[in-house]
């Protein structure tokens, strides 16, 4: 993410330290963000002033975001404090964020507040997980009778804006935080209860986006003391992270890979091949391998790992015969995120040569990327290892790539094929369930 290096310069601005507790000793797994006597690792960060924002900064010189993280840290100097364990603000001043940023984690924290408060922690960089006074009548109309812990600046109506339960400890009590983030997909326990259950956390700053894949974690000021200790961080890794994604997806999916030959399957099979449970297009050969099967509306779950400059495709209602781009409802596109001088209706997850996927959501070249994609009627969703990289409806398109039309578009059933172009793209643990 740009932002990275634009907060580099902070490392050098850290707060003063304070005498007090020992390091707090993590729980396995986990690292201490704040280490219970300084703020190092942390700066001040006034995120919502003009000009201050992360696509504000996006776009700035660097030496003009150091000086405003400077400004923003010697403010932090008079509202935080650190003492016996506790990182402390009197309710003023600017937020602080962490200097490090985050892809898929999980935070443990704890907080103590006062009446009437009104707080959060932003997560990626984006607002937040609400902390706030859940018997103060006058923000009802906004859900502080709710409780704490919800997404509360998701879109109305959208799972994760208002907390499942009321799970706040009275006035005097620490609360504890377990929040976890793939992607965008946010979970959130407080004191133990689930109040946020797999939603996606919307991108505050561009609603168009997912989140972005890494961000930082901040602490927000909102006119009244909050108190905060406990604060651990373990960063999960892909299999971890496919593993959990693959199990919040859902039930009612029917393998339609057995991970031992191509049952099921017809079409190019012979340029295709079985290596390590996964079907792999042979180097230097391609074709559309499709299954003998015919859907509808369905939900595809599946793994896939790209090689450098990787190329493929999942074609969609698949007829069974000719170019699966073009005579198919559509080819999303699997391609590798390092791809050079393509259309971005060709970014991977996109709707070939019609609509455009968000790029840049893709593991690391080698390491196995969960995807699922859903088809109801026209419409398609590509959700790419828990960001929701395309949302969009095939008979809305009126403007195609190289203007050429695409006559399958509106086909209602057909098969779902691999569409390999010579690139040994490898594909596992492929579900499929059939909707209605």
């Amino acid at each position: 993410m740009v932002l990275r290096s634009l907060f580099t310069a902070a490392v050098a601005l850290a707060l003063p330290a304070f005498t007090g507790a020992a390091e707090p000793t993590p729980p396995k797994g986990f690292t201490a963000i704040f280490n219970g006597t300084d703020l190092a690792g942390w700066h001040g960060w006034a995120i919502h002033d003009k000009g201050a924002s992360p696509p504000e900064m996006a776009k700035a010189k660097p030496e003009d975001n150091a000086m405003l993280i400077e400004k923003y840290t010697a403010d932090a100097k008079k509202h935080w404090t650190a003492k016996d364990g506790e990182l402390i603000n009197d309710g003023h001043g600017a937020y602080l964020a962490t200097e490090k940023e985050y892809g898929d984690y999980e935070l443990l924290i704890d907080y103590k507040t006062v009446a009437k408060a009104d707080s959060g922690i932003y997560l990626k960089t984006s607002p937040q997980v609400q902390i706030w006074d859940f018997t103060d009548k006058t923000k009802f109309p906004l859900g502080a009778d709710k409780g704490s812990g919800g997404l509360w600046n998701n879109s109305a109506g959208t799972a994760g804006k208002d907390p499942l339960v009321l799970a706040d400890k009275p006035f005097g009590e620490w609360n504890s935080f377990r929040i976890r983030q793939l992607g965008e997909r946010t979970t959130v326990y407080l004191n133990d209860k689930l109040v946020v259950d797999h939603a996606r956390m919307e991108n505050f700053w561009n609603r168009k986006l997912p989140q972005p894949v890494m961000g930082k974690i901040l602490l927000q000021t909102h006119g009244g003391e909050i108190r905060w200790r406990n604060i651990f961080v373990r960063e999960i890794k892909t299999e971890e992270a496919n593993k959990i994604l693959a199990e919040k997806t859902g039930t009612g999916f029917t393998d339609i890979f057995n991970g031992k030959d191509f049952t099921g399957w017809d079409g190019a099979v012979e340029n295709y091949e079985v290596v390590d449970n996964s079907i792999v297009c042979k180097k230097g050969k391609g074709g559309a391998l499709f299954t003998k099967e015919e859907y509808a509306d369905f939900q595809l779950a599946l793994e896939i790992k790209l090689p450098a400059n990787g190329n493929n495709g999942l074609g969609i209602r698949y007829p069974g015969k000719g170019d699966g781009a073009y005579g198919g409802m559509t080819e999303l596109q699997v391609l590798a995120d390092d791809y050079k001088g393509i259309d971005p209706r060709q970014a991977h997850g996109s709707a070939y040569g019609m609509a455009a996927a968000a790029r840049g959501y893709q593991r690391p070249i080698g390491e196995w990327n969960f995807q699922v994609v859903t088809v109801k009627g026209s419409t398609i969703k590509v959700e790419l290892n828990g960001s929701l990289i395309l949302d969009t409806d095939l008979s809305k398109i009126t403007e195609y790539m190289a203007k050429s039309p695409h006559p399958g578009k509106d086909r209602t059933t057909g098969h779902l094929a691999f569409l390999g172009h010579n690139d040994p793209v490898m594909f596992r643990n492929v579900k499929i369930k059939t909707l209605k």
